[in-house]
């Protein structure tokens, strides 16, 4: 026994609670260093489990520590610590631990110690309101840099009560220490708060989070720069009164991993000024945040939507739009409740039903791709969701990561209006199997004509005879024929008779346009071809116009308009559309009057001057056209006969395409419907 007069460290530990052997093991690992269990045994005879309960006592003592390596290594905890520990928890015995503890000290530092690494990462597990409020205050006193701490209301309440703040204030750095407060703010906590600001006035940088909307889950925690952490593992309903228990660690990972947890909130939360004037007045502040955690960004998303009580404005995609399919027990709460729902999505073949089923709910729009997900709620609230592939390839739901939010005014109200432009411009498809209307070129009488909707080249009146495409032929021998295939030249052809054989190579497009009345425009499909110097009259772009029309009190699309800007092929396509109203209207337009441009999946068409579309009275514009493709290719070969009796067979490569017409002048934009894109085809007419 080592003595010190009339007390010993022996002595001092047993009062402090410590039996007999566990202080053997307590002096035992200050003289040797960080030890395993085996070896203490070893060493002082004594059974293996009993040193292990011997050490798992002292731990919850606080007067070892351990690491968090396989098998455990223990170490004494520096006996002045221990006796700070011991200060605090027992008050009754301050007295007489203070007089002693210079005389213990002195006799600690006699014992010799084997040197030992202090960079192992190592954790001590503290229970008890007391010891951890200790904790917090040292970790205070020791900070350099920055002090973070994240407790509820009630904790900083009882944290205020054992004078940790106090230590705050008499930090010796504290002119360049800065210090952090996180925690939730309630109406229910909202006078504790308030006194809690008051004492800490400029000192501490105090922010709160809303316990109202959507929070995710608060941990409670301390970091001390980038060295320390204390986290709590109880929680208010398993602990007992009193049976606070905390993890004190310097693990580099755990720190790490907590830091961005408490960054994230930090982020996410608000001037705590802020938070008491929007919980006192019932108005909330302006707040924009990238809600990052996927499961808290569904959770906030969804109790929005169903706290809407007017109007909800949703952006999507193609797949969203099923999406939103999964979600028709609340469009139908929604539609039951008065509220109005206006969807915008890039419809397809694939979402069709999902577009159908919704209207009975909701108003639906069709939209090129490329816009963003957003959702207004209430002109409120405002949601963007991240594109990701990943979440697009996904019918369940979008990818919630990264959710930006917003409820500042002036940014919902602007992004509303541009939305709500968008919309009035864009039209219901026919794919859809709704009303459309068009106007009879003879009278003011607006008609409600049945469309067939499987394919667009069909509803075209100018063939003799078509044969149903026939998906025969791969990508890859398509591409064969195309970069393969041998030319027919003909030069500046000016015969009656047309050649025996005419070959296009290039690419193609159709799609069906319908315009606002004031376009004074029945519905019209066009057709664009481009081209390339294999062809038998060289490069040419070309685009073909098809008006829908009445006739014998019924409808077709017949065409009515050939424009090119190559003075090749002018002859010949009079003959080759003998027969129809396009042949008294073959117009050649320059290439700066007419213009086609291909790249990757996209194909734009623009002109500059206005098309008569004899023999009507219908002008089309000068305007542009923007074909977007998407999905999966669709090889085949199509066989045609012409009016004029010439035969066309096509081998193409296809994507479904995105349409959008533009109109400059009048700065009008609307998409149009069931477009295509044949990205290479090789076109061959027989005479």
């Amino acid at each position: 026994m080592i003595s010190l007069g009339k007390i010993s460290i022996e002595n001092a530990l047993r009062n402090f609670g410590v039996t007999e052997k566990e202080v053997e093991v307590y002096i035992f690992l200050k003289k040797t260093g960080f030890q395993k269990t085996s070896y203490i045994a070893k060493q002082l005879r004594t059974n293996k489990g009993l040193v292990y309960r011997i050490l798992k006592n002292l731990q919850k003592k606080g007067l070892v520590e351990s690491t968090l390596e396989y098998p455990t290594r223990y170490t004494a905890v520096p006996l002045d610590k221990v006796i700070d520990s011991f200060i605090k928890s027992k008050q009754e015995e301050v007295a007489q631990i203070e007089e002693a503890k210079k005389e213990l000290l002195s006799d600690w530092e006699k014992i010799s110690q084997r040197e030992f690494k202090s960079s192992l990462e190592k954790f001590t597990i503290i229970e008890g309101k007391k010891k951890v409020q200790h904790k917090i205050s040292n970790m205070i006193k020791e900070t350099n840099t920055q002090f973070s701490l994240a407790l509820t209301a009630f904790d900083l309440l009882q944290a205020n009560q054992f004078g940790v703040f106090d230590f705050a204030n008499k930090q010796p750095l504290k002119s360049k220490v800065h210090f952090r407060i996180l925690t939730q703010l309630s109406k229910q906590n909202l006078q504790a708060i308030k006194l809690l600001k008051t004492k800490f006035k400029s000192l501490i940088d105090f922010r709160g989070t809303n316990l109202d909307l959507g929070s995710p889950r608060f941990f409670r925690m301390a970091i001390r720069d980038t060295d320390e952490i204390v986290f709590f593992i109880s929680n208010k309903e398993s602990m007992k009164d009193g049976e606070e228990v905390s993890l004190c660690t310097n693990c580099q990972s755990i720190i790490d991993a907590f830091s961005i947890i408490f960054e994230d909130s930090w982020k996410e939360s608000t001037n705590i000024e802020d938070r008491i004037i929007e919980i006192e007045t019932g108005k909330s502040l302006p707040k924009t945040q990238i809600i990052k955690d996927p499961a808290h960004a569904e959770k906030t998303y969804f109790e929005v939507l169903d706290s809407a009580q007017k109007e909800i404005l949703i952006v999507t995609s193609s797949k969203g739009l099923i999406r939103l399919f999964d979600e028709k027990s609340r469009f139908k709460k929604w539609s039951d409740s008065g509220i109005t729902v206006r969807v915008m999505a890039p419809i397809i073949s694939e979402n069709l039903n999902a577009a159908q089923r919704l209207l009975e709910f909701c108003e639906v729009r069709h939209i090129s791709i490329g816009y963003s997900e957003t959702t207004i709620v209430d002109d409120q609230h405002l949601f963007q969701f991240k594109y990701s592939p990943e979440a697009e390839d996904s019918v369940k739901r979008p990818l919630f990561s990264n959710t930006y939010y917003t409820n500042d005014s002036n940014y919902v109200e602007k992004t509303k209006t541009m939305l709500f432009d968008i919309w009035r411009k864009t039209r219901i498809p026919s794919v859809m199997k709704l009303e459309l209307t068009a106007r009879d070129p003879e009278s003011t009488q607006l008609h409600v004509p049945k469309i067939e909707t499987r394919n667009v080249v069909k509803r075209i009146n100018i063939f003799r005879s078509m044969k149903d495409e026939v998906e025969t032929i791969t990508k890859k021998e398509v591409l064969d024929k195309f970069y393969n295939a041998k030319k027919y030249p003909i030069a500046n052809y000016s015969k009656k008779t047309p050649p025996n054989i005419v070959r296009y190579f290039g690419t193609g497009a159709f799609a069906l346009f319908f315009q606002p009345r004031s376009f004074n425009l029945p519905q019209f499909i066009v057709g664009l071809f481009k081209h390339n110097d294999k062809s038998s009259f060289g490069k040419e772009d070309v685009m073909y116009i098809y008006l829908f029309t009445k006739e014998n009190n019924s409808y077709h699309f017949k065409n009515v308009a050939v424009i090119q800007n190559s003075s090749k092929a002018i002859n010949y396509r009079k003959t080759e559309h003998k027969n129809t109203l396009a042949a008294t209207n073959v117009r050649l337009l320059r290439e700066d009057q007419f213009y086609i441009k291909k790249g990757g999946n996209t194909l734009f068409a623009g002109w500059t001057v206005p098309i008569s579309l004899i023999p009507s009275k219908y002008v089309l514009p000068p305007s542009c056209l923007l074909f977007e493709g998407y999905g999966k290719n669709k090889s085949g070969i199509a066989s045609t006969i012409f009016a004029s009796g010439r035969k066309n067979e096509v081998v193409y490569n296809c994507l479904e395409a995105f349409v959008t017409f533009f109109h400059p002048s009048s700065k009008y934009s609307g998409a149009g419907t069931e477009g295509f894109i044949e990205t290479e085809l090789v076109r061959t007419s027989y005479s």
